[in-house]
């Protein structure tokens, strides 16, 4: 067995029952024998050097290439043994995987130019994959960010039903007809449904030909043409005013050189009594580089924030933050539900793709719901506004926002009709 690979599972690896199988036949079993055993077996030496040397990018790319199998236990369950050493028994790296991972830090810091068009490329990498992909593990409205599990025992459509009220509660759409904006609208659900709910005029804003493509479908098929407009644009480009703005999703694909450019812009764009919602996956740890997996594989250009990242430049911009809210393991039981889904189908996948792909697309979902459950990850949820009286004084008003009767719901519905039958 590569003496490196073995030194690094040795300093990881304190309690649990793990087993790993060298190229040559070798086996090291690791832990206190507790739990589910898990059995990794190598089936390269190359494999085991690459692993040992820079665990964070070959790791996944090992798995995705079909260099090692798990012959007892699944990847998650070897991913999150792993993380629950580290977390409980403060396990660190060997020297030379913290020394890459210092290194990676400079070419990360001065590649992170999201410019107009690199940013298109990066959100076409991975949005303009296959609709089908996307429908054999989201729910039925696509959405594709943390879900809100008021009660644990819901399933994964009425828990993003219940984020877009908690968005909508904080948003205050107290009001028929305000001019809502959706900076990476997606495949149009948060904005559709401030529309039919609160009879909101939305323009979403999306960098995806396939999201753009399958939202604008959605609004006219649901009779919103003319109230909702989804439009392929970067935000960036955008000279109007509105009553409200939501960002669900996607400021973990901004880069850290753009967050001042990205709250100057939105400050520009929201009315003096305006309300702005911002929801991103963040760290809430001091700052550190993106896995590089997940940045070479899955979202290019992208990086989670810390609050720290995030306020001096909302400070500068001369927003004010009116609320934060933390949600923790809201993302892990959402990414749950996508991997049990995608991995039910499986072969569909396959179909799509090929194997290489389904071992990355699981790599990636199994290690994700880890970083959630074991790591510092959660989901931040700010608001914003240009003066601290824009919102209530207390924050009771989100739950009994969050859980009201919609009342504009039903003058939205007539105006829909009406427009339904003049398209007619």
């Amino acid at each position: 067995m590569n003496r490196f690979l073995a030194h690094l599972v040795r300093k990881l690896i304190k309690t649990g029952d793990l087993t790993v199988t060298s190229a040559d036949g070798t086996k090291l079993r690791l832990g206190d024998g507790t739990g589910s055993p898990v059995h990794l077996r190598f089936k390269t030496a190359e494999a085991e050097r690459a692993v040992a040397l820079d665990p964070n990018l070959k790791l996944g790319e090992c798995y995705m290439d079909g260099d090692f199998e798990l012959e007892d236990g699944s990847i998650y369950q070897f991913l999150e043994l792993v993380f629950k050493n580290v977390r409980r028994h403060k396990s660190t790296p060997a020297r030379w995987v913290k020394a890459l991972e210092h290194l990676r830090r400079i070419p990360a810091h001065l590649l992170e130019w999201n410019t107009l068009r690199r940013s298109r490329s990066n959100v076409q990498h991975h949005y303009d994959l296959s609709g089908e992909l996307y429908d054999l593990f989201l729910d039925p409205d696509r959405q594709y960010s943390c879900a809100y599990f008021e009660d644990p025992s819901v399933d994964l459509e009425h828990a993003q039903l219940a984020k877009k009220r908690l968005i909508s509660s904080k948003l205050i759409m107290d009001r028929e007809g305000l001019r809502v904006l959706d900076i990476g609208s997606g495949w149009g659900g948060m904005g559709l449904h401030l529309a039919s709910q609160f009879n909101a005029k939305v323009t979403g804003v999306t960098l995806s030909d396939e999201q753009h493509a399958i939202s604008t479908q959605r609004a006219r098929e649901d009779g919103f043409a003319g109230q909702v407009e989804f439009r392929l644009l970067d935000y960036r480009k955008l000279h109007q005013s509105f009553d409200r703005i939501v960002s669900v999703g996607m400021f973990e694909h901004v880069g850290r050189r753009h967050y001042s450019t990205y709250f100057n812009k939105c400050a520009e764009m929201l009315d003096e009594d305006g309300v702005m919602l911002l929801h991103t996956i963040g760290q809430s740890e001091p700052p550190t580089p993106t896995n590089p997996f997940i940045k070479k594989h899955i979202f290019p250009g992208g990086y989670i924030p810390s609050l720290s990242e995030m306020l001096p430049p909302i400070e500068r911009s001369g927003l004010v933050v009116t609320d934060i809210e933390v949600l923790r393991i809201h993302y892990a039981e959402t990414l749950k539900a996508w991997r049990t889904n995608f991995l039910e189908n499986w072969d569909k996948a396959k179909e799509l793709y090929d194997e290489r792909f389904c071992r990355m697309w699981e790599f990636y979902l199994a290690g994700s719901e880890i970083a959630f459950r074991w790591q510092d990850l959660v989901v931040f949820q700010i608001q914003l506004a240009h003066r601290p009286d824009a919102v209530p004084l207390t924050r009771d008003y989100i739950g009994r926002n969050e859980h009201a009767p919609h009342r504009a719901k039903k003058a939205s519905e007539s105006a829909r009709k009406k427009r339904r039958a003049a398209a007619k």
